[in-house]
């Protein structure tokens, strides 16, 4: 049986759980590679740093769902609406771990309004030689959300492939 061809339900039937089907599909991408390339992302080395006792702050961590990896190297650039544009506040690149090497933003800088991360995902995915369609379906995504408490902790974890992401906001 191809192990790139197991899902849910032939695990189910097994009688193993979700965990364990999500363990042998992560082993069977990391032995294929992304798109036969033999090239893939690095493994989370360093357990994340617990937020807890800071104060007000957006942080992100960004997860490569296609490789079930970390995004490390993602670039991402964070706007903040003024008017009728998105003013642009500054530019990160994710660390072996998925996530900038500092907040976002953090204290004072954190206040109310509309923001926009954009997200280099064609760029990410190319740098890691995959092999994508030109034009390939997503090159920047625009994640869009508002800040309403500045006194609060925001967490903005998004998971990604080039062809799909989802974001939340976290804790």
């Amino acid at each position: 049986m191809d192990p790139l061809a197991l899902t849910r339900r032939s695990f189910a039937g097994l009688g193993l759980g979700s965990a364990a089907a999500a363990a042998s599909a992560r082993g069977a991408l990391a032995q294929a590679g992304p798109s036969g390339t033999g090239a893939q992302p690095g493994a989370l080395a360093v357990a994340p740093t617990s937020q807890a006792g800071l104060g007000p702050r957006l942080t992100l961590h960004a997860i490569d769902n296609a490789h079930g990896t970390p995004g490390a190297g993602l670039v991402c650039d964070l706007s903040i609406r003024d008017g009728d544009v998105y003013r642009p506040i500054k530019t990160v690149t994710t660390q072996a771990n998925g996530r900038p090497a500092e907040p976002l933003l953090v204290d004072d800088a954190l206040k109310p309004g509309r923001y926009e991360l954009l997200l280099h995902v064609e760029a990410y995915f190319a740098a890691l030689g995959v092999t994508l369609p030109s034009p390939n379906f997503l090159g920047l995504v625009p994640i869009r959300f508002q800040i309403r408490d500045a006194r609060q902790r925001y967490h903005l974890p998004v998971l990604f492939t080039p062809w799909g992401y989802s974001y939340y906001r976290g804790s």
